[in-house]
């Protein structure tokens, strides 16, 4: 099946403690169902100190299931996302407003 939510897509998070929050998808992890988005789910980490790198707590976002995150429309809007044929191309298309994303 194809992905309803890719990386770059600017998401809003519909249910958790980040509900109502937006930001953009780094990372789609597909076998889990998960993504992780710029400025949400943070959790403190404590990092050892490495050569290159000073230890210390350090903020880092999580991953947040799929199905609690919708895309954002050209109004700002959440909104499902659908499929369709132009052509001979399938492209992904916003469900309240038709526009091609």
């Amino acid at each position: 099946m194809a992905a309803k939510l890719k990386k770059g897509d600017k998401v809003v998070v519909l249910a958790g403690k980040d509900k109502g929050k937006q930001g953009e998808i780094t990372t789609v992890l597909p076998a889990k169902g998960k993504a992780i988005v710029e400025g949400v789910n943070i959790a403190i980490r404590h990092v050892r100190a490495t050569q290159g790198d000073q230890g210390g707590r350090k903020p880092v976002a999580l991953p947040i299931d799929l199905s609690n995150l919708a895309l954002l429309d050209a109004n700002g809007k959440a909104t499902r996302v659908g499929f369709k044929f132009e052509g001979d191309k399938k492209v992904r298309y916003a469900k309240t407003t038709g526009d091609v994303i």
